[in-house]
């Protein structure tokens, strides 16, 4: 076929071409994207797709393109000689292409399609989450994982085999044999032979409560990332699986409390007689904690809440809650946003604050932590004896020691008719619900180690930097702090205003108000819910 016979007269506009043994071309078409390959053999079946361009097959296994409403383009093919049209009016040669794919960097790393994830079943007793979801698996199958993940692993968060079969997942026997494993609970001991040497695990690993048992990891030479070590930026918000499970626990604490509490939760007016409303007292104001204050109000009871942080205050009281404050003023924030050994002064009037309320309360719910260390005591064994016979204590804390001095972890006990419910698997009790939260976080952290779909860690990243614990064997935990900040440079004093107004102080009711009318409201009417 020569020049003149293989000219075709077009219509329409061709988006972009790809010369590489043949053209790779694409374009919308009614709202359609339509994508196709023309080779030197099928000219003529495919020349007729493309639009406003026209092709012609110079003889030798050449081919010429021109676009007719464009400067003129002009690309050759032979052989492997790869070339690239472009429609802006550029003529790009194949030397000049061949030169910026070599300066173009390499991305460090090994590919994704080169490595191999396992999601082994959780051993830990009472464990029922699964470190992937089924949605999850997909993800990183799409991106090129190679994701296998052992025989019944989900089956206690009510996801099968199938499920995970049939989003590109292999089910094997034992996927510990990994380059990368994924799990929910720190390894036991019958766990550490399984893992392969220079291989990854990603979990919650606690390492100051669990030196020992990563201690045993160290002569496989491998790299471990605590989920529980993400530091507390905006960046690793996504990543954040400790507020995640701590949500779906301060949810369940406060279906555990309703659960053996001889009351109802919400008061009632009826024939019978009238029912007072429990009044429920949550000590911690992180995502636990708030989590409880919201379920609780959300079932009619009266809820007041307690923190170190004054900063807490108007999340409390945005969810209809009582904030409670101490005599005694000392902040008790961290730098990281977490809460802080507070001074022996703070701490007893602190308790002398909790004696008062354990005599009024009816449930009291605890959620505080420190980072790296055991619960602080916060209810003492005294504090406990002044509260109301049947009435109910939940430890959110109990896994780390307790928040309660009366408090069992890992059981169900009464001292002086009061019920202690110190459960170490709230979030595990809702098993669907956090293995799918659970796995968002970690497939989201596992893409974010490395760069353009290579696996490569980075240990100038932050969020990398923070959360690995061991690196090829090497202990690289606690990460180094932050830079100091720069000392800032005191304001110059301002001149006092005569008669100056001070401002009015916040009205937390009118902003609560406020967000009911903007969430609550219809388009063409408002509604306000009491």
């Amino acid at each position: 076929m020569n020049e003149n016979n293989a000219r075709q007269d077009l219509t329409g506009a061709l988006d972009h071409v790809f010369l590489d043994d043949k053209i790779h071309w694409s374009r919308f078409e009614e709202g359609r994207f339509v994508s196709g390959l023309l080779t030197p053999k099928a000219t003529d079946q495919t020349c007729e797709k493309l639009e406003t361009s026209s092709i012609h097959r110079m003889g030798h296994g050449m081919l010429r393109l021109v676009a007719a409403q464009e400067r003129l383009l002009h690309s050759s093919i032979s052989g492997k000689v790869c070339n690239i049209c472009c429609a802006q009016g550029r003529l790009f040669s194949s030397s000049r292409l061949v030169r910026d794919k070599q300066q173009q960097p390499t991305p460090r790393g090994i590919p994704y399609t080169k490595l191999t994830v396992g999601v082994p079943r959780e051993v830990w007793q009472n464990e029922r989450r699964v470190a992937l979801s089924p949605a999850a698996a997909a993800t990183l199958v799409k991106k090129g994982f190679n994701v296998q993940v052992e025989n019944g692993a989900g089956a206690l968060a009510s996801f099968r085999d199938d499920d995970y079969a049939a989003v590109g997942a292999r089910v094997t026997g034992n996927a510990y044999d990994s380059d990368i494993v994924l799990k929910v609970r720190q390894p036991l001991e019958q766990e550490v032979i399984k893992f392969r040497e220079l291989s990854t695990l990603i979990s919650f690993l606690y390492p100051a409560q669990n030196k020992l048992i990563i201690d045993q990891l160290v002569p496989k030479s491998m790299t471990l990332f605590g989920m529980d070590c993400i530091p507390r930026i905006s960046r690793a918000q996504v990543f954040d699986a400790l507020s995640s499970m701590a949500n779906v626990a301060g949810y369940r604490a406060v279906i555990e409390a309703a659960n053996h509490f001889g009351r109802f939760f919400g008061g009632q007016i009826t024939a019978a007689g009238k029912v007072p409303p429990a009044k429920v007292l949550v000590i911690g104001g992180g995502v636990a904690g708030l989590a409880a204050m919201a379920q609780a109000k959300h079932m009619g009871a009266i809820v007041r809440g307690f923190d170190t942080r004054s900063t807490v205050r108007e999340q409390v009281e945005s969810l209809g809650a009582e904030f409670l404050e101490v005599e005694f003023k000392e902040e008790g924030e961290s730098a990281g946003g977490y809460g802080k050994e507070m001074s022996k002064e703070f701490i007893e009037a602190e308790h002398a604050l909790f004696a008062r309320q354990a005599r009024e309360v009816d449930i009291i719910i605890t959620s505080a932590l420190i980072p790296g260390k055991k619960a602080p005591t916060l209810l003492l064994k005294e504090h406990v004896e002044l509260m109301k016979p049947g009435s109910v204590i939940v430890d959110l804390a109990a896994e780390m020691g307790g928040n309660v001095e009366t408090t069992r972890p890992g059981e169900i006990s009464v001292h002086k008719d009061v019920i202690h419910v110190g459960l170490t698997d709230l979030a595990s009790r809702l098993p669907a619900q956090s293995s799918t939260l659970y796995g968002n976080n970690i497939s989201k952290f596992l893409l974010s180690i490395g760069e353009k779909e290579h696996f490569y860690i980075n240990l100038e990243d932050e969020v990398v930097r923070g959360s690995i614990v061991l690196h090829e064997g090497k202990w690289l935990w606690p990460p180094p702090p932050p830079p100091s900040m720069a000392p800032t440079v005191a304001a110059a004093p301002v001149a006092a205003v005569k008669d100056q107004v001070p401002p009015p102080p916040p009205n937390y009711f009118n902003r609560t108000l406020t967000d009911s009318l903007i969430y609550t409201g219809g388009e063409d009417n408002v509604c306000l819910v009491a």
